[in-house]
């Protein structure tokens, strides 16, 4: 059998990487998996107690390079602290994972106000953090944008229709930013998972676990797992999409 590194041939090691929504969730994890293969890792997120929590567990790895900061990714001058911030610590941004978000139901629930929040967390933060990665990397003259989406943008289910527009926002903004930064040698790649269990889903605790050893839903190191995997493609393999979703999940 071939060795594992062929399949896996690129380190992210000494990777200077930039994660949105990094506190908890899928962020979170993946975090943890770069850091502890030696990236270079920030993370951040709205919340003290959660960016307290993934600091701890990021120590715990190993990592001497992963900071974090309070930051909300719908406002436009907390990203560009942000990626001051980043800027001062790292020098060069090679990854951007782009995954903060926030779960909605359907468009006849609250009001004007939780939508529009939603939409600059899910849609504009994307594009936000895009743009200052663009810049950066189109400097440097190499990147990698990874876009965690969702299948819901594939699914469509009812009941949901605000958070699939969101979804299908990314989903169409990844293809398109992908056609415009690939001739500058920067990579953009789409993951768009079905269920996972974190904080975003509604239920409690036991309920998400059995859902889990149920294979009705996925957990945060699956997509952290995917993530790596992309990262660590040679440079003349690009992944364009994946869609991972629970062996039982009806989609």
């Amino acid at each position: 059998m071939e060795k594992l590194a062929y399949y896996l041939p690129e380190t992210v090691e000494g990777k200077n990487i930039l994660i949105t929504g990094g506190t908890t969730g899928i962020g979170k994890a993946s975090a943890l998996l770069l850091a502890s293969l030696g990236a270079n890792v920030m993370i951040f997120g709205r919340h003290k107690e959660e960016l307290d929590v993934a600091l701890e567990e990021l120590e715990k790895t190993g990592s001497s390079n992963a900071f974090g900061m309070i930051a909300d990714v719908s406002d436009i001058k907390a990203v560009e602290k942000v990626f001051k911030r980043f800027d001062k610590e790292f020098g060069t941004l090679d990854v951007l994972i782009n995954n903060a978000a926030l779960s909605y139901g359907s468009v006849e629930e609250g009001s004007h106000e939780e939508r529009d929040y939603l939409l600059s967390t899910n849609v504009n933060g994307y594009l936000m953090c895009a743009h200052e990665a663009a810049k950066r990397m189109k400097k440097n003259g190499n990147g990698h944008i990874i876009n965690i989406g969702s299948m819901s943008a594939v699914s469509k289910d009812d009941g949901s229709s605000v958070y699939v527009a969101t979804k299908s926002a990314i989903q169409g903004f990844s293809t398109s930013l992908r056609k415009e930064l690939n001739p500058h040698n920067i990579k953009v790649t789409l993951i768009e998972p079905g269920a996972v269990f974190t904080e975003m889903q509604k239920g409690s605790r036991e309920e998400l676990e059995k859902k889990v050893d149920d294979e009705e839903m996925l957990e945060a190191k699956d997509i952290a797992g995917a993530v790596l995997f992309c990262l660590s493609q040679p440079n003349r393999c690009s992944i364009v999409s994946l869609q991972i979703k629970p062996l039982m999940q009806k989609i």
